[in-house]
């Protein structure tokens, strides 16, 4: 009996000595920066302490870089009633020395408040320009140390990280990952002051499991090289065309991570009160739908040669039109070939082409495979407010042929450029799609980390299947896009282009007004990089081929070079077994190899152009 209430005692004491040392390491190691910051201030200054997690670029060599942080500095203010009669104009005349943008008129008002304790001057202002204030010991002028958030790359990546505002009284992350992880990067308050055994002892769950254990930073898969290269790409696009809207994406299929993810124009998340347009904020690439057009044509293919229905060298009759449910659709030229192979429509991107494939698919087989591709469901991408495609007209009850038919070359349906990038996954992926990420690893505060999986959704489509398109795809690179003149011979890179009508005013498809989109991959038959790229009402070009092709063939250029890439191909452009990429396959089932051995893609240009 002795013994076991010595061991039980004992039992007690460990516990009990485990906690204290919890909650100490949680005082002095975790939370240290608070109370330090707590120390620093001046209680007569009515403030909250503001401390909150960083969120982390990965470079290509796995070093961490901050893409948001906290920036340390000072709050100046003024106390009034210590500034003597007359002194306010000569005490503004020295500080706007080191801050030359301070109001004069503003400051004077404030100063001269005669029997006022506190005015504030100046949020954010640096360290170097405090500490040189501060030497000068001006009456009545204060400077308190204070934090606050700071993007040290200006504008990069600005719609996926998102910022910090306020919603009434709470101040917490507002767009992007701040928002979606806002549990995870923002820091519960402490009371410095309370009893250490009450505040122990009250609330055990609180200190040691929940919120604490939660907090933390966040690493993204943003490359901060990549991100900077596709930023400019897109600007420079949107500079050329005079476009509304620019965008793009790269990912990697075989895990999801996304490398880049910009959008033209943008906005400075240090700098908001210039942003005339809070649309900017939005992330189009995830909260917006639109009809994309003829990139949707592989995803016809592969759904057609999946069921059996077709495969490359199909032929058909192409005459130029055709018509369902009295409505004629139309080749971009509205010419017709004859008797030519689906790889020829897809070369030319003939709309008619996808209308047979379509129709030897059968309405219902045809929407499920665009259902299984993901459209109209969210991606599930870590980002706030993500929208689902609209292809409800191409699911029962609806069968209506023309609905359908018009989906087959990507108009009367739309989805968003996740989506896309998505679904395409399954083609370059060897038929498995992969969920898109841009965190993946969160870092606790306490010292422990969770690794965010690569999370891969069921087969879609068959392996051969995804070959078989992946091989048309790089025969439109090959031998179609700009004429065939910039084949690589080293690598392999597959292709699709679109341009799309946009609806504007409600109803009806403006004149005039497109869409241009264009995804590839590479090397194309085991791919590290699927680009997305689009561009909303360029001026005075018809097609994305003019505007985005040589973008897309300048970007292959530089992610060979900056990830040294391994060719997958022998001069001359056939394959050799064994020479892959330069990161071995992890896709379930997945191709994962290089260009097929002796095996060229079919020829599209045996059509009359």
């Amino acid at each position: 009996m002795l013994k076991s209430r010595i061991r039980l005692i004992s039992i007690a004491i460990i516990c009990f000595a485990l906690l204290l040392f919890m909650k100490l390491y949680m005082l002095q190691v975790v939370k240290s920066d608070i109370y330090r910051q707590k120390a620093d201030r001046q209680y007569q200054k009515p403030s909250t302490d503001f401390n909150r997690g960083t969120i982390f670029f990965t470079q290509k060599d796995g070093v961490q870089i901050s893409a948001a942080s906290l920036k340390t500095g000072f709050i100046l203010a003024i106390k009034p009633n210590l500034v003597k009669a007359g002194g306010a104009e000569e005490i503004f005349n020295k500080i706007s020395a080191f801050i030359p943008d301070l109001d004069r008129d503003d400051f004077i008002a404030k100063a001269n408040k005669a029997n006022d304790p506190y005015e504030e001057i100046r949020k954010r202002v640096d360290q170097e320009t405090g500490e040189k204030i501060s030497k000068l010991k001006l009456p009545g002028v204060m400077l308190y140390q204070d934090k606050w958030r700071y993007y040290p790359g200006g504008t990069l990546a600005s719609n996926v990280l998102g910022f910090m505002g306020y919603k009434g009284d709470e101040f917490a992350g507002r767009y992007g990952l701040e928002r979606t992880y806002d549990d995870v990067l923002s820091r519960k308050q402490s009371n410095a002051y309370a009893n250490f055994f009450v505040e122990t002892f009250s609330n055990i769950k609180k200190t040691v499991i929940d919120g604490e254990a939660l907090e933390g930073d966040i690493i993204t898969t943003i490359e901060p090289k990549t991100q900077a290269y596709v930023e400019e790409m897109i600007t420079k696009i949107s500079s050329q065309y005079s476009s509304e809207r620019t965008g793009a994406i790269i990912m990697n299929p075989q895990t999801g991570d996304i490398y880049a993810m910009g959008l033209n124009p943008s906005f400075d998340p240090n700098d908001l009160k210039n942003v005339k347009d809070t649309a900017l904020f939005r992330n189009d690439l995830v909260e917006s739908v639109y009809e994309m057009g003829s990139i949707m044509k592989p995803l016809t293919m592969s759904a057609g040669i999946d069921l059996g229905a077709v495969n490359s060298q199909t032929t058909y009759n192409d005459t130029g039109s055709a018509t369902f449910n009295k409505k004629t659709i139309s080749n971009f030229d509205k010419k017709g070939r004859g008797v030519i192979t689906l790889q020829c429509a897809l070369a030319r991107s003939l709309n008619t082409g996808f209308a047979y494939v379509e129709q030897r698919i059968g309405n219902q087989a045809f929407g499920s495979y665009f259902a299984k591709y993901g459209f109209g469901n969210k991606t599930g991408i870590d980002l706030p407010n993500e929208a689902s495609g609209l292809i409800s007209n191409i699911l029962p009850p609806r069968n209506i042929d023309i609905e359908y038919v018009t989906a087959s070359f990507g108009q009367g349906i739309s989805v968003t450029p996740i989506e896309v990038i998505h679904a395409f996954s399954a083609i370059a992926n060897g038929g498995v799609m992969v969920k898109p990420r841009l965190v993946k690893e969160i870092s606790h505060k306490i010292g422990t980390s969770k690794k965010i999986p690569v999370q891969f959704n069921d087969r879609v489509i068959k392996e051969d299947t995804a070959l078989e398109v992946v091989n048309m795809m790089v025969n439109n690179f090959d031998t179609t896009l700009k004429s065939g003149l910039y084949k690589n011979p080293n690598y392999s890179i597959g292709v699709k282009t679109g341009t799309a009508q946009m609806v504007r005013g409600g109803s009806g498809y403006a004149d005039n007004i497109h869409l241009h989109s264009f995804i590839g991959f590479l090397p194309a038959y085991n791919p590290q990089f699927l680009v997305f790229i689009y561009t909303i009402n360029p001026r005075g070009v018809s097609y994305s081929s003019d505007t985005l092709a040589m973008p897309f063939i300048e970007l292959t250029k530089f992610l060979i070079s900056y990830y040294q890439v391994a060719p997958d191909r022998a001069l001359g452009g056939q394959g050799i077994e064994g020479v892959g990429t330069s990161s071995s396959s992890v896709i379930p089932g997945g191709m994962g190899k290089s260009a097929p051995l002796n095996k060229t893609p079919p020829n599209g240009n045996n059509c009359t152009p």
